[in-house]
């Protein structure tokens, strides 16, 4: 049976690492304070932005494993489970944490807006990788968060901390967007592979047993979470994954309505349950019928 902490709460992990309260909804830790720390697998309640300077340390995430580099930032949200089961040892770690727990945000617009922030779902081994310059503006927002967290609370002290958690959180898409542009020829190798697994996907007949590939299938097939691989493809191609997957079967049903096949035979063949959701697919892709497309064919 694993050993789970439970970090119902910021200070759950804080007082886990031995960090000192500072707040019952917001939590920094510097990792150089309180090492070494016994390893723990957490599972979180709160979000949580973990910046490691340590290379060679072990972590676990959902059902993946990740060995961190210097640098490197991890996001977690609510209903998440990472990190490293307690074996007994200590280890000497560094770098930063900021945690927060969802109530921080309530009457506030970020409370909403913090759903978009899709790398909260994005594994472990899909987290980013910041530049030395990157590195130092979090460390130094982490440090502000910290001097605000040690003032005297005031009328305005939950607007300052969501303001400089928001920014963070701006700053850490920033990151990933310039992580999709210097990743392109991976980015380009994952374009290769979608495309190759589609096609395999409808060479092996999986339509007719499993119906349309969806973006999850595809994603886990390509050992990725599926906001991380959508965001991906959105930067390589300018499209979503759903609508290249729709293109791709769009294609196929041309060159089958092209060889003479029915719109019928098509619409089966391809895995679609009824005929007229082929038929809607297919005229909001291409703005016209699959029978108008035949009746283009014979003229």
């Amino acid at each position: 049976m694993s050993k789970i902490l439970k970090v119902r709460n910021v200070n759950d992990y804080s007082r886990y690492v031995g960090c000192a309260e500072q707040h019952p909804l917001v939590s920094v830790i510097d990792y150089a304070e309180v090492s070494p720390i016994r390893h723990s697998l957490n599972n979180y309640s709160v979000y949580g932005l973990f910046l490691r300077d340590d290379a060679g340390v072990d972590l676990d995430y959902g059902c993946g494993k990740y060995d961190y580099n210097k640098g490197t930032l991890l996001c977690v949200a609510p209903g998440q489970v990472g990190g490293k089961e307690d074996n007994g040892e200590r280890v000497a770690i560094a770098g930063w944490a900021l945690l927060f727990h969802p109530d921080l945000l309530h009457g506030f617009p970020l409370e909403r807006r913090i759903r978009e922030y899709s790398f909260f779902d994005y594994r472990i081994n899909e987290a980013l990788h910041m530049t030395d310059e990157e590195h130092d503006l979090l460390v130094s927002l982490m440090r502000q968060i910290r001097e605000e967290l040690a003032g005297k609370p005031d009328g305005l002290q939950q607007a300052i901390l969501v303001s400089y958690i928001e920014l963070a959180l701006n700053f850490c898409q920033r990151f990933y967007n310039r992580q999709f542009v210097t990743r392109k020829i991976e980015n380009s190798d994952i374009l290769v592979r979608f495309n190759s697994l589609l096609h395999d996907y409808f060479e092996d007949k999986l339509q007719l047993t499993l119906g349309l590939p969806t973006v999850q299938y595809c994603a886990d097939r390509l050992c990725m979470s599926a906001n991380y691989f959508g965001d991906v493809i959105k930067k390589t191609t300018g499209d979503t994954a759903s609508n290249h997957i729709r293109r791709f079967v769009i294609r196929l049903a041309k060159n089958g309505l092209a060889a003479g096949e029915t719109v019928s035979q098509v619409s089966d063949r391809l895995g679609f349950e009824y005929t007229q959701h082929f038929s809607r697919m297919f005229k909001k892709q291409e703005g016209i019928t699959p029978s108008e497309y035949c009746q283009g064919l014979r003229n």
